[in-house]
């Protein structure tokens, strides 16, 4: 019985082939730009970081597809990746700022996104944000990843390198601080 070839093999397959590379990177962007930007984006809130931290993470998938063995799904190596590079990302930006001085909080996820030009959230949306902004690092991954990607457990453990009982805690505890955000500002 002949094995089905799926489309990310062949994806794959053409990127490492120096004759089709570009046809095969093409056929990834195609089917995944739009999501990494998505989860990128709602990491890092702005259209430009995350246009940023996104044609990072493409670089970084173009240039380590011989690496890809196969083990988890394309979409879970490519999540990964995307994951870590906003981490990168916000940790350089945490270097970088200085106290009092870096307009980051509660008040300042609000100003960023409402300068945002790219940014059409409404308010629900803009006290989330909010709200997110107050969760540690962890959490705040993994409800972005559970609420808005509908990521299993399973794949989000493979993604974060976590166990899925940690990450179900983590899920737990973000819906519940989010929750209570929301009830202390009692405007929805």
């Amino acid at each position: 019985m002949a094995t089905k070839v799926t489309d990310d093999q062949l994806i794959v397959d053409w990127i490492r082939t120096p004759a089709t590379a570009d046809k095969g990177f093409r056929a990834l962007l195609d089917k995944y730009q739009q999501k990494l930007y998505w989860h990128v984006r709602r990491m890092v809130l702005v259209h430009d970081d995350a246009d940023d931290v996104l044609q990072n993470t493409f670089i970084k998938v173009y240039r380590s597809i011989d690496s890809f063995e196969g083990k988890s799904s394309l979409y879970t190596w490519l999540y990964r990746i995307a994951t870590n590079e906003c981490l990168s990302f916000m940790e350089r930006n945490k270097r970088h700022r200085y106290d009092g001085m870096d307009g980051e909080g509660e008040d300042g996820v609000l100003n960023k996104l409402q300068s945002d030009p790219y940014f059409d959230g409404d308010a629900v949306q803009l006290c989330l944000q909010q709200a997110l902004a107050t969760l540690p690092d962890r959490q705040k991954q993994v409800f972005l990843l559970r609420y808005h990607d509908e990521m299993s457990y399973r794949d989000m453990s493979e993604i974060l390198d976590t166990s899925e009982g940690a990450l179900k805690a983590s899920y737990h505890h973000a819906v519940k601080k989010i929750g209570e955000f929301f009830k202390q500002r009692e405007t929805f």
